[in-house]
């Protein structure tokens, strides 16, 4: 990963006028097991610090690592906070994972869950009232 890249078409967006708010990142990447090393993610973290962009860490796989020992999954829960304020205090994140991807990217049945860091009070409130909809909903056929 290269986050002089990553710099570069931040600007490049913004240049042409995007109003960017977030950044997804694949870790670890499906079908190749790629898995992101400690200095990428805090690189990406310092980027979405520095741009006020949301990270949105699809992390589902990382049981499905192919060299654990060479290239162990970290998620970007545990690197942001252990890299300390203003990173742990102020950087958006949504980590999803999944129970439907278990020891060899099972299909089937799906499950899963996020787990959300910093986000600012009124998304929160949207996300409660989203999911809260979602509880109450009555069938048609009766």
């Amino acid at each position: 990963m290269d986050v002089h890249d990553i710099r570069e078409r931040i600007k490049n967006a913004k240049d042409v006028g995007i109003d960017l708010r977030a950044i997804v990142v694949i870790n670890p990447g499906n079908p190749t097991g790629n898995v992101l090393k400690r200095e990428n993610i805090e690189d990406i973290i310092r980027v979405s610090h520095e741009n006020n962009l949301v990270i949105l860490a699809d992390e589902v796989y990382q049981n499905n690592i192919y060299y654990p020992k060479e290239a162990p999954f970290l998620s970007f829960r545990k690197v942001m906070h252990e890299m300390g304020p203003p990173f742990s205090d102020e950087v958006e994140l949504v980590s999803m994972h999944s129970i439907s991807k278990g020891l060899s990217g099972e299909c089937g049945l799906r499950g899963g869950y996020m787990e959300v860091h910093n986000l600012d009070m009124f998304t929160q409130d949207m996300l409660y009232k989203l999911k809260s909809v979602e509880l109450f909903q009555i069938p048609l056929d009766k």
